[in-house]
């Protein structure tokens, strides 16, 4: 068994905690940690009525190193999972090395003052992990994460040679309000209102949501997807030999997009400071206090998700095309750890990356990605644990 540190408290966190908590063979004690000490407590009083264990909780500013080393010296577990904000990674992993502890999270680093996120500086930790015996697993979520692990899996055992990979996104639930975000709305927006960005050979982006097309979503049906940028589309491009482009598309309704434009032609997605009446404050922190909570999200949520990826290559000489998709329904989820399909869609897999790691079947120095290992045990954990793919000849090709 080992002990578990879980730093956040969000949506997601809600569903890694539940499911890390129904393993307890894996999973021994558990601690969770987060600026606001409330939000661990709900959840872990969601999993004590559920599952009936007891999760220690604990207050933590995670941009403070000090704090951070603190607490994992008062711990001592054998792995941090980071699902707080982005912008908390770096001063996680410094934490992670000051005291040898390894490193799991969802999503890579992005400045606070940027809309701009890459590995590169994630990456820049591999030599101090190496040198310390210590590993980081970097994006175990659904995208990056899972659609990661459908490309090695892919790589493996479906095609001779890829060509063409194409990651598409689709939420085709409905919460019922007006206008909200299905993750933390600070990050989400500052997502979509990025250019787009996709690799051919070398990188070439395009103007913000101005590529798009429809497609059919097992699940869910036809629905129009825009071409964006994320962040697995990096690794994935260095890893999987012989890719000629790789493109990441996601839906998007037009009320959705409608108020994302108003909020963008008034200002309110700014992250530079302003002065109001006196004080300095960012636009899209003031929105994201505004907007519903992900997490509130859940109780009303229906529909499903359809997540997956359209691989094009070579097999046994002939062309071959395949789509590896996963379909999760919110009303499920909220019946079993009381969240949407969003977040149970990304705490899941960051389930799954612990176990690897701490069972040993993913277990290597250094700083890595999804893609990285090998991708059967984490399949087979896939279809074991609450997130069932499938593997369909396709026909259509993605333009």
């Amino acid at each position: 068994m080992g002990k578990t540190l879980i730093i956040g408290a969000g949506g997601v966190s809600n569903v890694v905690v539940h499911k890390c908590a129904a393993l307890p063979d894996v999973f021994g004690d558990i601690v969770l940690a987060s600026r606001t000490k409330s939000k661990c407590d709900a959840i872990a009083e969601g999993v004590r009525k559920r599952l009936n264990r007891t999760i220690v909780t604990e207050q933590l500013d995670a941009d403070d190193v000090r704090q951070t080393v603190a607490l994992i010296k008062k711990h001592k577990p054998s792995l941090v999972i980071n699902v707080a904000l982005p912008y908390q990674d770096l001063a996680i992993m410094d934490a992670c090395l000051e005291t040898g502890t390894d490193y799991l999270d969802t999503a890579n680093y992005e400045p606070l003052d940027e809309a701009k996120f890459e590995y590169k500086w994630q990456w820049d930790y591999r030599g101090k992990f190496e040198k310390a015996n210590l590993m980081a697993l970097l994006g175990s979520g659904f995208d990056p994460g899972v659609t990661n692990v459908f490309c090695a899996y892919a790589q493996k055992h479906l095609f001779d040679e890829i060509h063409y990979v194409d990651i598409v996104d689709c939420n085709g639930g409905d919460h019922g309000k007006a206008f909200a975000t299905n993750f933390n709305p600070e990050i989400n927006i500052r997502e979509i209102t990025a250019r787009g960005r996709y690799w051919e050979g070398d990188w070439k982006s395009t103007d913000p949501l101005s590529v798009k097309q429809d497609f059919d979503f097992p699940g869910v049906g036809v629905r129009k997807m825009y071409l964006m940028y994320h962040e697995e589309l990096e690794s994935l491009a260095q890893n999987i030999k012989g890719l000629k482009r790789i493109r990441f598309w996601m839906t998007f309704g037009e009320q959705y997009l409608t108020h994302l434009r108003v909020l963008q032609n008034v200002g309110m997605t700014r992250i530079d400071p302003v002065i109001y009446e006196g004080h300095e404050i960012i636009p899209l922190k003031f929105l994201k206090a505004v907007l519903p909570d992900p997490g509130s999200l859940a109780e009303n949520y229906t529909g499903k998700t359809s997540i997956g990826c359209v691989i094009e290559g070579i097999k046994d000489g002939k062309p071959a095309r395949k789509f590896i998709y996963n379909i999760c329904d919110h009303a499920e989820t909220y019946k079993e750890v009381g969240s949407q399909a969003v977040s149970y869609t990304t705490g899941v897999p960051a389930m799954i990356g612990a176990k690897m790691m701490l069972t040993g079947k993913w277990k290597k120095a250094g700083v890595y990605n999804m893609e990285e290992f090998d991708p059967d045990p984490f399949m087979e954990d896939l279809n074991k644990y609450g997130l069932p793919w499938q593997v369909a000849d396709w026909n259509h090709s993605v333009e």
